[in-house]
């Protein structure tokens, strides 16, 4: 990657700034397009000076996207919304805005296209996040035919929105919320795990038009994360099932908040398991041996434990 211009979409979140930091170490110059250059001036520090370039965009001027893609080597779109506010729908998000950027790669003869999904994208699912998301991946790879597309299930690490969030409130509340009983089952991958597989990927011609399914080692319910999460911390607390429909009541109360803590989508996506598909392409496909959360987990949740 020694001296690639690579633009990365979305390199300021938390799968960007790991993505940002292993370019960098190889030698990339790289661009990060951002709503606002100030919140993510941490990026700079990861390289040498004048490697890491934050550009000011508006990620609904095409004009601006195009201009963005112009002489990379790699575009990498990382954007993605979990809840829909103001002018920011899943629609215009997860299709129109990935299709602008897919379209951009082409038109500006950008070599390859990394586009990052989510292993619950599906058609005829419940939810809109998951519809978009599929939605998306079609107008991406019609726009771009050869674009590699990553589908991870629950993504973790030290900046993670999952265990750090409930680590936290598990220090303050009695009691967390199992929704559906805790039954669905999901595949953890390592934040790392998924970064490689976006490098390895990048390098090899072969990756290009395919769609990877990344999970780690082992299926854990809902409810066994929690578990696993309490024991590292310390803590004994009330597991309470939340059926579905409660949840959707709380999910309707929670989009009126500026930060939803859950909405009604949300709880649809807990209705089915995120796992990974027989048959499909995986991080072994890309000669990656996916880390196991007990060995990645203990390493930076132990700051939630509470000290007497």
């Amino acid at each position: 990657m020694q001296g690639k211009q690579v633009t990365i979409f979305g390199g300021s979140g938390f799968i960007g700034r790991s993505l940002v930091q292993r370019f960098a170490r190889e030698g990339a110059i790289i661009r990060v397009p951002v709503r606002n250059p100030d919140h993510a001036l941490f990026l700079k520090t990861m390289g040498h000076v004048g490697q890491i370039t934050l550009l000011k965009i508006n990620p609904y001027n095409k004009q601006e996207i195009e201009a963005c893609c112009a002489d990379s080597e790699i575009v990498i779109n990382l954007i993605g919304i979990l809840y829909e506010k103001g002018s920011s729908t899943f629609k215009r998000i997860h299709i129109d805005l990935a299709e602008t950027i897919a379209k951009s790669a082409a038109q500006k003869g950008v070599k390859r296209l990394l586009h990052m999904s989510a292993l619950s994208a599906e058609p005829t699912s419940k939810s809109v996040y998951a519809i978009t998301k599929s939605q998306g991946e079609q107008a991406v790879l019609k726009a771009y035919p050869q674009a590699t597309i990553f589908r991870p299930s629950l993504v973790f690490g030290p900046h993670d929105h999952f265990f750090n969030r409930f680590s936290e409130i598990s220090r303050f509340s009695p009691v967390l919320p199992l929704i559906g009983s805790g039954k669905i089952r999901l595949q953890p991958a390592y934040v790392e795990d998924v970064v490689e597989a976006m490098m390895t990927a990048a390098k090899q011609p072969e990756s290009q038009g395919k769609i990877y399914e990344l999970g780690g080692p082992k299926i854990y319910s809902f409810k066994e994360l929690f578990e696993f999460m309490l024991k590292i911390i310390h803590l004994n607390r009330l597991l309470l099932p939340l059926p579905y429909l409660i949840a959707k009541i709380i999910g309707f109360f929670g989009e009126f908040l500026p930060t939803p803590p859950l909405t009604r989508d949300q709880v649809k996506l807990l209705e089915k398991d995120n796992i990974l598909n027989k048959g499909s392409l995986t991080f072994r496909d890309l000669g990656i041996v996916p880390s196991a959360l007990e060995s990645i987990l203990p390493r930076y949740l132990s700051r939630y434990k509470i000290k007497i």
